[in-house]
């Protein structure tokens, strides 16, 4: 029987995301709950908390809607309150590699060792030199601890806190075909403030770095150079990168929520549309730069690697400007990951149903939720 899954919770700076799964013992993934409820602007800041109770109102809110009984979730955190480093030590057993960990974590941490919590992952086992090769996690306690009163201050109980880089990487595995060893592609999360950047080459991650910027700068450079309010800049900057049919609202994906699709405001209320339109390319073009140096500086010390294609996550991924400056930047296909692809999703209007437009538009901000959701508790 396959082990019973977490609630994924994705704490992200503009909005709740919440998943639901069930995994099947050859591996197949059912869809059981999807939702979305919104926060409002300032309420996190930077990854800091600044209305913890507006936050933890959020999450009750979107657990009652979806009907969750369930109490065990899985957090993300990221930004620079994470470390992810790779090192090489002398082979060693597990119960030898335990005891050394902390010494290795003083050579490679720039925090205090009782500051932050430490985690590693064996990657390789003895190479020709006698050495294995290693992933290092260190994440800050107080913030770990912040996010995990959330989920307690909601009656949850929090078993995994997961990188949020990871947690995506886990919903792209399950969402598209395995990669061949000689494969590399890019993922970015470009969430509302920090952007979690994941190069996977050769079956596994080979470089993550978080970047702070993200959907909010499209945002913040439309108020601020329009002087409109953020509820006009966030319209505009919606009209001015889509133009699509979106669901009534955001909610859940199940008939418990709204429905219905309908067409955003195209921004010509506020008679500002080619202004937006050029702010757009300008912060996409900034944005694209940000990303491309971490990207240049993977393939400059990977020579020989060549990346086949970059999937965009997070609630930016369907920003067109940015599609467009990331590619030609990189001269590599860019495309909007989705992580429901290979599910099963039972479509309709009755209990456990969903509507799959609603999915679809939300298929890439749900990356994190989704791949949280996939964690067991207990596993590592």
């Amino acid at each position: 029987m396959a082990a019973k899954t977490c609630i994924g919770l994705d704490i992200g700076t503009s909005a709740i995301k919440v998943a639901q799964l069930k995994v099947g013992r050859g591996g197949s993934v059912q869809l059981l709950n999807f939702g979305i409820e919104p926060l409002s602007p300032d309420t996190i800041v930077d990854g800091t908390i600044m209305n913890q109770q507006a936050v933890v109102e959020a999450i009750k809110t979107l657990i009652a809607r979806l009907k969750i009984k369930q109490k065990e979730v899985a957090l993300a955190i990221s930004g620079h309150s994470v470390i992810i480093k790779k090192i090489f030590v002398p082979a060693m057993t597990e119960d030898e590699l335990e005891e050394q960990i902390p010494w290795e974590a003083e050579q490679h941490i720039p925090f205090d060792k009782n500051d932050v919590e430490i985690d590693h992952q064996v990657l390789s086992g003895k190479n020709s030199q006698g050495q294995m090769e290693l992933l290092l996690v260190a994440a800050k306690k107080d913030v770990v601890r912040d996010y995990t009163s959330l989920a307690k201050e909601a009656h949850l109980h929090p078993v995994i806190v997961d990188i949020a880089a990871f947690a995506v990487q886990n919903a792209f595995e399950i969402a598209y075909d395995a990669m061949s060893p000689t494969d590399t592609v890019v993922i970015i999360n470009v969430g509302a403030s920090v952007s979690n950047i994941n190069i996977i080459s050769g079956g596994g991650s080979a470089f993550t770095r978080d970047v702070t910027t993200g959907g909010n700068a499209f945002t913040d450079e439309i108020k601020r150079q329009l002087n409109v309010s953020h509820e006009e800049a966030e319209s505009l900057k919606k009209s001015a990168s889509e133009n699509v049919l979106e669901p009534a609202g955001e909610g859940d994906a199940t008939s418990k929520g709204p429905g219905g699709p309908k067409k955003r405001n195209t921004g010509r209320l506020f008679g500002l549309p080619k202004d937006a339109d050029k702010i757009m390319q300008q912060t996409a073009e900034q944005m694209a730069g940000e990303f491309s140096k971490s990207l240049d500086f993977f393939l400059a010390s990977h020579p020989d690697t060549s990346v086949s294609k970059i999937y965009l996550a997070g609630g930016a991924a369907r920003v067109t400007t940015l599609h467009h400056a990331i590619a030609q930047r990189a001269h590599v296909p860019v495309e909007v990951l989705d992580v429901f692809r290979k599910m099963t999703i039972p479509e309709g209007t009755g209990p456990g149903k969903f509507d799959l437009a609603f999915l679809k538009h939300h298929a890439a901000q749900a990356a994190v939720a989704i791949g949280l959701a996939l964690r067991a508790p207990g596993d590592r």
